[in-house]
């Protein structure tokens, strides 16, 4: 991991006005996530966690405050140019995999590389990288199924392998696992685990589940739209399949030496985690 802030947040804020009613959906919020890091954003439904991950993605724009994602103000940018960043970038994991019923995994994979103007990767090139993101991921022998011919856990594979394919710096995850089955649920986010420490990617991962936040880097609890907790995990320096990240100082700590560091209201925490379970 490294200390170079990659996705910088200073006093966000957005407010959603229906017509017949005000939403403040981020009321002032700072987050710093470091290049290399994997977080996760917890919280009650309604916190804000998923309008915090279209913010600093530059899928929604923000109301006040500065988003800059490896040094770049989003809100310079035009809708082009943001969508073109976006595509070169950052690649995004959902819950309900979003994947087009009428191709196979290889075309679905390859989307994002043939709609990306300015890439101009050729479509036997994009084939290539699809099917290397897929063997990735453990699908190589299933490029040519469809996803209704794939299993849950199958398809969110085909679906980080379309983040992946890329290879963003960034990638945004809201609720990967939250449609998939305990066991699925650990095999998801070992495999991510596993591509974050690898390949170094920054991963902000948005969930409901204490044991995926436990095996982040850190944990970033949200309530009523501002971040009330910041928490390091032990994840941080920990294995995962008998790999270690190569961040551990020899001792069993993180690169600053603790094992554990505690930003703001921790107090908070059983409380978000009764409300964030319900």
């Amino acid at each position: 991991m490294s200390d170079t802030i990659i996705i910088r947040a200073k006093d966000v804020q957005k407010t959603y006005n229906t017509g017949k009613v005000i939403v403040q959906a981020l009321r002032g919020l700072d987050l710093e996530v470091k290049q290399g890091e994997m977080v996760a954003i917890m919280g009650p439904s309604g916190c804000g966690k998923t309008t915090l991950l279209n913010s600093l993605s530059g899928l929604d724009a923000i109301d006040e405050g500065i988003i800059e994602i490896d040094g770049r103000n989003l809100a310079k940018m035009s809708d082009k140019e943001r969508t073109a960043y976006r595509a070169a970038n950052m690649g995004f994991v959902f819950q309900f995999y979003n994947l087009l019923p009428v191709l196979t995994a290889a075309e679905n994979v390859e989307m994002p590389l043939l709609l990306d103007y300015k890439s101009r990767i050729k479509p036997k090139e994009a084939r290539k990288m699809a099917h290397e993101a897929l063997a990735a991921v453990g699908l190589a022998d299933q490029v040519d199924q469809r996803p209704t011919e794939l299993s849950g856990g199958q398809q969110q594979r085909v679906t980080i392998a379309r983040a992946l394919v890329n290879k963003p710096a960034i990638v945004w995850a809201d609720e990967p696992t939250g449609d998939l089955d305990s066991t699925t649920s650990q095999e998801i986010m070992d495999l991510m685990r596993r591509l974050n420490r690898e390949n170094g990617q920054t991963f902000v991962i948005v969930t409901h589940s204490q044991e995926i936040g436990d095996q982040c880097d850190r944990i970033v609890w949200m309530k009523d739209g501002v971040v009330v907790s910041d928490t390091q995990t032990q994840s941080a320096a920990a294995p995962v399949n008998g790999h270690s990240n190569g961040h551990t100082n020899g001792n069993g700590h993180n690169g600053n030496g603790h094992s554990k560091e505690v930003i703001t209201n921790e107090a908070l925490i059983p409380e978000l985690q009764t409300m964030s379970a319900n």
